[in-house]
């Protein structure tokens, strides 16, 4: 059964910092593409980062480049989000979600934009809250 379970959002003032993570089992994970995305009440779900767990070949949304950091540890077969100078238009629940081909994922990434309707596979969110 594939799971994925995030963890590490909270509550955190203007300009601070949180480490979301996203603990994968149930599939082999050193073959898929591992995604964030973010959605607002209201809203429409919105990528903000991707990875490759093959090659760590990275996309970041215009919105989070130069403050969001996405990485991978295979051995635990966990992926990070590091989220630096945070904003309060930054509040919004966080998943994560595997996709494959991972080399499709990050290409039609580069394209435009991270495509919801690649990620077959979704875990529960993480709230993060941003006060300002």
């Amino acid at each position: 059964e594939v799971q994925l379970v995030e963890s590490g959002g909270g509550l955190v003032q203007a300009g601070g910092s949180l480490i979301l993570s996203c603990a994968a089992s149930g599939f082999t994970f050193d073959r898929y593409a591992i995604g964030w995305f973010r959605q607002d009440p209201g809203k429409e779900r919105e990528g903000v980062s991707c990875i490759s767990t093959i090659d760590s070949s990275t996309w970041y949304a215009d919105s989070v480049k130069g403050r969001f950091t996405i990485s991978s540890d295979n051995a635990k077969n966990t992926v990070y989000l590091q989220m630096n100078s945070l904003k309060p238009e930054d509040t919004a629940i966080y998943y994560c979600a595997a996709a494959r081909p991972p080399w499709e994922v990050i290409r039609s990434a580069w394209l435009g934009t991270l495509d919801v309707q690649l990620f077959g596979s979704w875990g529960q969110g993480t709230q993060v809250t941003v006060s300002s």
